[in-house]
């Protein structure tokens, strides 16, 4: 008996150096970890076995035995080497998937989260049995009427601008645009907008390495407007679009003006819309079209790699599926370079990109764009029905601001004190709120989204907030169903000073009070 244990702890440190061998040869140090940890796991415990899994890899990161971004073994692998099931082990993995833990990447298997700080990323949304009908237009009234609320602290606003205003520059171009062409400039535009700025638009798309004509180029009244123009172009009232989980509410709430049934596909805070869940659910459904942010998502701020963007546009055009790039926050980008947009990827003319001056130059000119490819002529004719054309002194003096270069030297100068904001924000977070909270690391955009728990009701806490003199967002508007109503949205786009600082700790006060049942 004894000589038989010693035999297999013999046999168990041959293999441990076997194993460490294979490790400094082909540098996977993961069969080595697993296997000296493979008499963890217990069959008649009483936890299931996937959970013990969970517990192993949780407790590896915490020790730092697996670091954030390291790829985790393959079920395999893993299921070699603690003698379960691969099901198992997918289980788990799935499980760490839906926590937020780890993210999953199509043909390179599952990595460890990034962690913002001592606080994990939001929780990833689930994806939905079918699509819904949307009913949210009450809530997002009385939301827009709390934000705008008189001499409240708006964090509950997306607006970057107010952090590097444009209002001098742009004020003295328009007194330059009417003494130039005055007469001109107040009477009616193009319909489909002003050559000058059209012309803009393609060559910094063209820097983006998109090339398009100009006459696929619509000038907008904002990015609401041609996101609707877009979607009354491919959609008819009772069809389905997949949008992103969590959603930007204005899309939401054009889902139900348009009579659109919407289904939810998970985004992921680091990548973008997970692929494998809108397959699953373009196999399912009869999706007329998708809208999208590839760029910068809202309210995540999570950034798509080009890579993934081709491998979208190419998952879409296979079934003939259009879609609908929202590119707002593109030029807010906080990663080395802007990514390429979805259209340069299309081979058919299935993808419509729209975007807008209103978070980048100046929200009150109301001055967006889409390319809508080969939409262009059914775009045209229904921006002429619905408000025939756009401000041409808008038009010119955002122009006017791009052709100078203005434009650029603009936003760069915003996006370096974004991040600066992001990272206060951030640390301020996690100190009012402590570790109940997740916040989200965004990349670009202006926007922090918040996980508050179980316990805290964020459409409570935006009522609260009102009557302290904060405005917020309720996570419950950035979805189509009834999901995120545990979580708010906050932005960063404010000049930071001591007022911002302490409507933060105010609202961690908030949240804190409904936890102990004080709200």
């Amino acid at each position: 008996m004894i000589g038989s244990r010693f035999e297999q702890q013999w046999k168990s440190v041959v293999y441990a150096v076997i194993l460490y061998k294979l490790y400094t040869e082909f540098a996977n140090l993961y069969l080595y970890r697993l296997l000296l940890m493979s008499t963890v796991i217990q069959r008649q415990h009483s936890a299931f076995l996937y959970q013990q899994v969970i517990q192993m890899i949780l407790s590896m990161a915490e020790q730092e035995s697996i670091l954030p971004g390291e790829k985790l073994p393959s079920l395999r692998v893993m299921a070699q080497n603690l003698n379960v099931s691969i099901p198992t082990v997918k289980q788990a993995y799935q499980a760490l998937e839906d926590q937020g833990k780890v993210i999953a990447k199509e043909k390179s298997g599952y990595f460890l989260c990034h962690r913002t700080s001592h606080n994990d990323s939001p929780k990833r949304a689930r994806l939905p049995a079918k699509p819904v009908v949307v009913n949210k237009q009450a809530l997002i009234e009385q939301v827009y009427k709390g934000i705008h609320q008189p001499h409240a602290i708006p964090l509950g606003i997306a607006n970057p601008i107010a952090i590097a205003g444009t209002e001098q520059v742009l004020a003295k171009i328009m007194r330059r645009a009417m003494k130039e062409a005055g007469n001109e400039l107040i009477n009616y535009g193009p319909m489909d907008g002003l050559d000058s700025l059209k012309k803009q638009i393609v060559r910094r798309y063209l820097d983006m390495g998109l090339a398009i004509d100009m006459d696929e180029v619509v000038i907008t009244n904002g990015a609401q407007e041609a996101l609707a123009i877009a979607l009354q172009a491919v959609t008819k009232p009772g069809d389905v679009i997949a949008i992103e989980s969590p959603c930007y509410f204005g899309i939401v709430e054009l889902a139900e003006n348009l009579g659109l049934k919407a289904i939810e596909i998970p985004v992921c805070p680091d990548d973008g819309i997970w692929l494998s869940d809108l397959e699953r659910a373009l196999e399912k459904h009869d999706i007329r079209a998708c809208v999208f942010s590839t760029s910068i998502s809202n309210p995540l701020g999570s950034f798509m790699p080009d890579t993934r963007r081709a491998q979208l546009v190419a998952l879409l055009e296979q079934r003939d599926v259009v879609l609908i790039e929202d590119d707002v926050y593109g030029d807010l980008y906080f990663t080395e370079q802007r990514g390429i947009p979805a259209q340069a990827f299309s081979q058919k003319g299935l993808v419509i990109t729209c975007a807008s001056f209103s978070k980048t130059a100046a929200p009150s000119y109301r001055v967006g764009w889409m390319v809508a490819s080969q939409f262009s002529a059914k775009a045209k004719r229904i921006k002429r029905a619905l408000s025939c054309s756009s401000s041409l002194m808008n038009q010119w003096a955002l122009a006017d601001f791009l052709s100078s270069g203005g434009y650029e030297r603009h936003l760069k100068l915003v996006r370096k004190r974004l991040i600066e904001n992001r990272d206060r924000m951030i640390q301020a977070v996690n100190v009012a709120f402590g570790s109940e909270v997740r916040v989200s690391r965004p990349q670009g955009g202006c926007v922090l989204w918040l996980d508050l728990g179980k316990h805290v009701d964020g459409a409570l806490l935006f009522q609260k907030a009102l009557e302290r003199g904060i405005s917020i967002t309720p996570g419950t508007l950035f979805s189509a169903s009834k999901k995120y109503q545990n979580c708010i949205r906050i932005s960063y786009g404010l000049p930071w000073g001591a007022s911002v600082e302490q409507a933060i700790k105010t609202l961690g006060e908030l949240a804190d009070a409904q936890r102990k049942g004080l709200a």
